[in-house]
């Protein structure tokens, strides 16, 4: 096992050392790398508060549609029909019919949170089996691992959140990304969020991206680490008064202030000793942007969603007007969307 481990290593520094050869270290354009955080973080909350307004919309919609099941609920067949139809099923379908009911019943005892988080771990966890595959390494150094040097920038701000080139690695990322769901989406909800992460990932990569420059030091980076990072810092800047411990040592508690000062100030001497086991740069700058999406980001950004959310409602209700028999595409909607706050 020891020698799969070390071979698997030898490959990726292998693999990355010949795509290396043909970086050039004085491509990167700091104008772009700050520009396109910029960009990104804007269509993430954009997207978001449009994701919210339909999931109100659905969540209205499916209440309706229950008032009618209800009402056709009165006229069903009574529970004889069903004892019968279900002494008609095979073995094989009574039990995949259990298995999914525990599967259904399972995803339901779950928070909000870690739903969230589950999507998000499921996404990195493909990720992580795509490095496993020999004929998918130079794509997966080229998109979804960050390098300053590297011609592709663009993508790799966003992919390289989202990848692992070992599983230890991963594992110790989602599990304080699945610690810190329940109280991060209480906080801000599944939308903000998500919009909170994605941003959060992008945005300490270009730290890193830019001390990285600063310093000649010119290495691949990747992993969840930045974004996780964000989530801790948010809740700890939030509720700086939960109390919080450690895996295996559940004697020793501290706060969450507490924790984040450490954290904080590990990676910061890390940073300036130049540690390579860890991107520090990226973990700081991910840190100081939760830091800075709770103290200030929440009120510039998301408070400030309601025109982007007006405008798509008057789209989306002149676009489903105009399809209707009878309906016209210039017929004028009526006022704003449900209201969100």
């Amino acid at each position: 096992m020891k020698r799969d481990t070390r071979q698997k290593s030898c490959g990726f520094k292998a693999c990355w050392c010949a795509f290396a050869l043909k970086q050039d270290p004085e491509r990167m354009d700091a104008v772009a790398c700050c520009l396109i955080p910029c960009q990104f973080t804007g269509c993430s909350f954009g997207v978001s508060a449009i994701l919210q307004y339909e999931t109100i919309k659905s969540k209205v919609q499916t209440a309706k549609d229950g008032e009618e099941l209800e009402k056709l609920a009165l006229g069903s067949p009574d529970m004889a029909y069903w004892h019968d139809w279900w002494n008609q099923l095979s073995g094989f379908r009574r039990q995949l019919i259990l298995l999914m009911s525990m599967v259904d019943d399972l995803w339901n005892s779950l928070t909000e949170g870690q739903r969230t988080a589950t999507g998000i771990i499921a996404i990195n966890a493909a990720v992580l089996c795509c490095w496993r595959i020999p004929s998918m390494q130079r794509t997966m150094i080229k998109y979804f691992t960050s390098n300053p040097a590297s011609k592709t920038q663009c993508l790799p701000m966003v992919l390289s959140s989202f990848s692992h080139y070992s599983i230890i690695h991963m594992v110790a990322n989602m599990y304080v990304l699945w610690m810190f769901s329940s109280g991060i989406v209480s906080l801000l909800g599944k939308e903000q969020f998500l919009a909170v992460y994605f941003s959060a990932g992008v945005n300490s990569t270009m730290v890193s991206y830019l001390c990285k420059t600063a310093t000649g030091r010119f290495y691949p980076s990747l992993g969840a680490s930045g974004a996780v990072m964000a989530v801790l810092a948010a809740v700890c800047t939030k509720v700086p008064e939960a109390k919080l411990g450690i895996i295996f040592l559940p004697m020793v508690t501290f706060t969450a202030g507490n924790a984040l000062k450490a954290l904080v100030a590990i990676d910061t001497a890390g940073l300036m000793l130049g540690w390579r086991l860890f991107d520090h740069a990226a973990h700081l700058g991910g840190a100081l942007f939760g830091v800075w999406y709770v103290a200030y980001g929440h009120k510039l950004l998301w408070r400030r969603r309601e025109p982007l959310v007006k405008l798509w409602h008057n789209m989306r209700f002149s676009v489903s007007r105009g399809s209707r028999p009878g309906g016209r595409p210039g017929d004028k909607g009526g006022g704003g969307g449900p209201g969100h706050h």
